[in-house]
């Protein structure tokens, strides 16, 4: 007969815990019963900041149906604890019912810590813990005005960033003297504000909130700050760190903590026989940790002892964290502060990049104790394993591991480095998964080992490993699908599927993600010829494709209209001026000859896309995986120089190729003669002319690896060269991969250019004429992506700011004026104050 196992709390830690007992307890000798307080079970509360940026409740969710269909758990939402009996082994719960246990688990979890501020238990004060506080957040928020986010560590920044999603103007107070001041250290404190300021965020630091205004309704109206600065807000977000909730313990004579939390042994027991506690109400040794990993090792002790696996005991916490903001990296990881005898501090700031990197090593300078990286953390996945051992090279090779021959990769880790601290995964369970043959990519490395199922920051590094063990990966597009990219364009091309449902549905799992959807998308719309935010398309481009515009640093878009050949007549010219004048836009030419219009806000998009088109221009896709622009010099037309009419030319095929969806961007010059000035051998194909006709040149591209472009064939006359431009862009957009430019492409090949000649210009493959035919039907379906939105209302209503306020701007753009055009506008840094308040800044919980 199986026993009764309460495990009071469904947060992550407390699912955690029913997981492992469930994997672990082959016999069935526990029966489950869950309390969860929420009306939700358990989801992913380290991505709760995403709820505010579209992603479901069910899509956070951790409970799937295997949870849900076992008959040995019964999970009970809604639902907690009124009071534990350890004499009777019941718990009473909040529906007056009464549980038998043989085993109690507290995981309670914590409450956020509201500072002792007068007002500040008014309507418009709010906590950033749950869905249901999300959602009062979203349903209070004013576009224009401000908000106040009272706590300035991980939590803190995740929510001023989201009242920055929601229209709101930010503002950020943190008692300590700079932000994160658990995590990082003075230098990357000053790198960090000046980022997350660049990002509209207002931080005030060494203040605290004084008191809260009410206004005549008694709502909040503003807060005063103790360093006499003075805020109107309608929202106050506490974000001020955490308690632990351990109010069941005085009626149930378990012994808390000095700080608070069920006091526990390194076994996890409390001083009440057959009770156990978890997670964040959990005071190992005195000390609670309100992270998520340190909450997964204890469900995982516990769980080895409920299923005779001895007695596991807590090793300590892992007190790395990482945040990512838009645009902002943070990491910190080990003795970050250098708070240990004699430990030395190697540092590197580029303030005008925007990057900060400290590692802290022992008073010989031999191993590694800990490290602070600001603005890049790429580093952080091999740097945190590294932590207590022996350095594996110089400081600077660990901090540059490009700066040297070889570098520092994965296999400077040793056996035993943890490479996944949420579930305790080392570089043996990894490599040992490896050579069991067990993982062949991550996704399965992900599935035997379960590293990167918790936070992911640790992915980067099963991919290296992998790498590094000799793997040939998987071209799979993704977890999702099995299939490459290339393999998905041909089933899609066989079967005729017309939506991303239907083709996950037959051929993928689960609901996709931001790999494969856009990917998807834009194999849909080159294959049907429809618009890229038809129906369902629409949610699954990203943010450029969806509104059809590039977005700038400060939320606002930029318009670039095709300009074939970079040939333009006055009357057109005059129509760029005066739609710039009228929306106020700042102007550039770019390197491609168009004229680029920046500072859009989205509401607007549609307006000037309207005065465009009528003056006879279109959508230069600046913003599509797709036809740039085709580049050209003057030629014969004007040119002393040229053999060959190039503007015509240029003109000609970038009408012909425009619209075309890709891998990736695809650009494009003609030169009329061998002096180059399109620059046409540094592009995805060049054609330069000769007196017998053109060049073509293919596979070229600037950017991080530039080079040149590579003859595919020459003295072509006009109609070979667009014959054999069609069969290698088609070629190209059929068997290319995910992000893949055509020189990435051409390399993937066996014999390179070779085998791309061979295929394009002799038909080795006998598939010349499905190519030249498949881009007929491309040329034939092609439609102005701007002005069919305009055509169509469905579309037009995407084009808000936010949908709760269609017809407001967004507030928080604001410009400057330099040269005579408009910039964002900078914000300056807060000067730093010596007046502190008596509040405590404490790490915030996962």
């Amino acid at each position: 007969m199986s026993n009764t196992l309460v495990v009071i709390g469904h947060g992550m830690v407390g699912h955690r815990l029913v997981e492992e007992v469930r994997e672990r307890d082959h016999a069935g000798h526990w029966r489950i019963v869950v309390l969860g307080e929420e009306p939700s079970p358990a989801y992913d509360r380290v991505g709760l900041s995403t709820y505010l940026k579209g992603t479901t409740a069910e899509e956070l969710s951790l409970t799937g149906a295997e949870v849900r269909a076992d008959p040995r758990v019964s999970l009970r939402t809604g639902v907690g604890a009124a009071r534990v009996n350890p004499n009777e082994a019941t718990v009473l719960t909040t529906e007056g019912e009464t549980l038998h246990y043989d085993a109690l688990v507290l995981a309670t979890g914590s409450r956020p810590f509201v500072p002792p501020v007068r007002g500040s238990d008014l309507p418009g004060c709010h906590v950033y813990r749950t869905l249901e506080d999300l959602d009062g957040i979203r349903a209070a928020a004013e576009p224009g005005t401000n908000g106040v986010v009272v706590g300035g560590g991980l939590l803190g920044l995740e929510a001023a960033d989201a009242l920055r999603g929601l229209g709101m103007h930010a503002h950020v107070v943190e008692v300590a003297p700079r932000l994160m001041p658990v995590q990082v250290d003075e230098g990357g404190g000053a790198v960090l504000a000046r980022l997350v300021e660049e990002l509209g965020l207002r931080v005030h630091t060494g203040t605290a909130v004084e008191s809260v205004w009410r206004n005549e309704r008694g709502v909040v109206s503003g807060v005063s700050l103790t360093d006499g600065t003075a805020i109107d807000t309608g929202m106050l977000v506490f974000s001020a760190g955490i308690r632990p909730r351990d109010e069941l313990a005085g009626p149930a004579g378990i012994e808390v903590g000095e700080r608070g939390g069920f006091l526990v042994d390194p076994s996890c027991r409390t001083s009440q026989a057959g009770i156990w506690a978890v997670g964040e109400c959990a005071a190992v040794r005195g000390r609670c940790h309100g992270l998520v990993a340190p909450g997964y090792q204890m469900a995982t002790v516990v769980a080895e002892q409920l299923t005779g696996g001895g007695e596991a005991e807590f090793e300590g916490a892992d007190s790395a964290t990482k945040l990512k903001l838009v645009g902002v990296d943070v990491a910190s990881f080990g003795d970050a502060h250098g708070t240990s005898e004699g430990a030395l501090e190697v540092t590197y700031a580029n303030n005008a990049a925007g990057t900060y990197a400290k590692l802290v090593l022992d008073d010989d300078a031999s191993t590694l104790l800990g490290g602070v990286l600001v603005g890049d953390a790429s580093t952080y996945t091999t740097l945190r394993p590294l932590v207590g051992r022996p350095l594996p090279a110089a400081p600077e090779e660990l901090l540059f591991p490009g700066s040297s021959p070889g570098g520092v990769g994965a296999g400077a880790l040793p056996g035993e480095a943890t490479v996944c601290s949420c579930h305790n995964v080392s570089k043996n369970d990894i490599t040992a998964a490896i050579s069991a043959g067990s993982a062949e990519d991550v996704a399965g490395l992900k599935a035997c080992t379960k590293a990167g199922t918790g936070c992911g920051s640790c992915v980067p590094m099963l991919k290296t490993l992998l790498d590094e063990a000799g793997v040939v990966t998987s071209n799979a597009l993704c977890e999702h699908f099995p299939q490459s990219r290339s393999e998905l364009f041909e089933i899609v091309r066989a079967t005729g599927i017309g939506s991303f449902s239907e083709l996950i549905s037959r051929y993928g799992t689960g609901r996709g993600c931001d790999i494969c959807k856009p990917a998807v998308a834009s194999v849909l719309a080159g294959l049907s010829g429809s618009h890229i935010l038809e129906e369902e398309q629409a949610t699954l481009q990203d943010t450029n494709d969806r509104f059809l515009a590039n977005m700038q640093r400060n939320g606002t878009y930029s318009v670039v209209p095709r300009v074939p050949g970079g040939e333009i007549t006055p009357q057109k010219l005059i129509v760029l001026g005066e739609v710039a004048e009228e929306f106020g836009l700042y102007t550039k030419i770019t390197g491609g000859q168009r004229v680029d219009m920046f500072g859009a806000r989205v509401e607007q998009l549609p307006e000037i896309w309207r005065r465009l088109v009528e003056a006879g221009f279109e959508s230069g896709h600046a913003y599509g995986k797709a036809l740039r622009t085709v580049k050209s010099c003057v030629g014969t037309d004007w040119c002393r120089f040229g053999v060959q009419d190039s503007v015509s030319m240029a003109i000609r095929l970038e009408l012909r190729y425009r619209g075309l969806r890709a891998p990736h961007k695809i650009k494009a010059g003609v030169s009329g003669c061998a002096r180059e000035c399109a620059e046409a051998r540094s592009k995805d194909f060049g054609v330069i002319a000769t007196e017998r006709g053109w060049n073509l040149y293919v596979g070229g591209n600037g950017g991080f690896s530039p080079r040149h472009a590579e003859l595919l064939a020459s003295d072509l006359d006009d109609e070979e060269l667009i014959r054999i431009l069609d069969r290698f862009l088609m070629f190209y957009v059929r068997t290319a991969e995910r992000l893949q430019r055509t020189a990435g492409w051409i390399e993937s090949f066996e014999h390179g250019l070779d085998h791309v000649r061979e295929v394009v210009v002799r038909d080795s493959l006998g598939i010349a004429a499905d190519l030249e035919e498949a881009m007929s039907r491309h040329i034939s379906d092609y439609t102005d992506e701007w002005a069919a939105v305009l055509r169509d209302p469905d579309k037009l209503s995407r084009f808000v700011s936010f949908v709760n306020a269609p017809q407001a701007p967004d507030p928080t753009i604001e410009f400057t004026e330099q040269r005579g055009q408009i910039r964002p506008a900078p914000v300056m840094l807060p000067v730093p104050t010596t007046e502190r308040s008596g509040l405590v800044s404490e790490e915030v919980s996962a």
